[in-house]
């Protein structure tokens, strides 16, 4: 709930930008940079903010009570809470038509993910639930180099300024894992995202406010076996965390600022 809370309100900020951009640049009469599109490859860079979480699907609570050493715990993942992120990256643009070009955009993200558990404990005779006693939270750093390709397509420019879709997907390769992390991610995911913007054309470039969605759809969690446990130093009391975690993908919600 607070995830899309977060997504809902950002989302009408955005909006609200993007409509005043639009209507300052709708009040200019001439065009800047009128052939600017015409160009076959055009290159840019772009700056970005990142909403990061997880979609959990968690283990369901009889496995969890059957493994050693669960002592009637039982924990509830949930990733309630949205991680701050940053990206930055470049653009290369190829022109097909009038309206769609192809987008390769690399980028290099830093942001962070949390995972929020809540622990019952039942009595194994009786299985009486108990409320919920301790809720403790997991944050994990988080570094991808993204490798994405988009279509783009634009509507007709309108003076200064140009509406636009963009989808696509693409592969993350994780630069930083911290072993000692009581959840861990696989290195490697790969993704399907869409969004849409607007271009703002002024004297010298091109300004692109834009707001994507991203989705994992490979699973990103990564369980634990003895061997592992051992490996990466996780305790025989904190590997509950990664049991816990059936399968997760990861989710991304960016605004983004287009500059070519």
């Amino acid at each position: 709930m607070d995830y899309t809370n977060t997504i809902m309100k950002n989302t009408r900020f955005i909006c609200v930008i993007l409509c005043a951009l639009a209507l300052s640049a709708g009040s200019l009469q001439a065009q800047n940079n009128p052939y600017v599109d015409n160009k076959l490859v055009h290159f840019g860079f772009f700056l970005g903010l990142d909403l990061l979480s997880y979609h959990i699907q968690e283990t369901d609570s009889v496995t969890q009570l059957s493994m050693p050493g669960s002592n009637g715990h039982v924990f509830h993942p949930r990733a309630m809470s949205v991680g701050p992120g940053f990206q930055v990256g470049f653009i290369t643009d190829l022109r097909l038509s009038r309206h769609l070009s192809l987008r390769f955009t690399p980028s290099l993200h830093f942001g962070e993910r949390s995972i929020t558990y809540k622990r019952f404990t039942t009595d194994p005779i009786s299985l009486d639930w108990g409320e919920g006693k301790t809720q403790n939270k997991v944050s994990m750093l988080t570094i991808p180099i993204s490798i994405p390709l988009y279509l783009k397509w634009s509507a007709e420019r309108q003076k200064n300024f140009r509406p636009y879709v963009v989808v696509g997907g693409g592969v993350e390769f994780e630069c930083f894992r911290d072993k000692e992390k009581m959840v861990l991610h696989k290195p490697f995911d790969a993704f399907v995202s869409a969004g849409f913007g607007c271009d703002f054309y002024f004297r010298w470039f091109k300004l692109s406010p834009e707001i994507k969605y991203q989705i994992g759809f490979l699973d990103a969690h990564v369980p634990t076996s003895d061997k592992q446990k051992h490996a990466w130093g996780i305790t025989e009391s904190d590997h509950f965390y990664t049991d816990a975690i059936k399968r997760m993908t990861h989710q991304k919600l960016s605004i983004i600022f287009n500059f070519e």
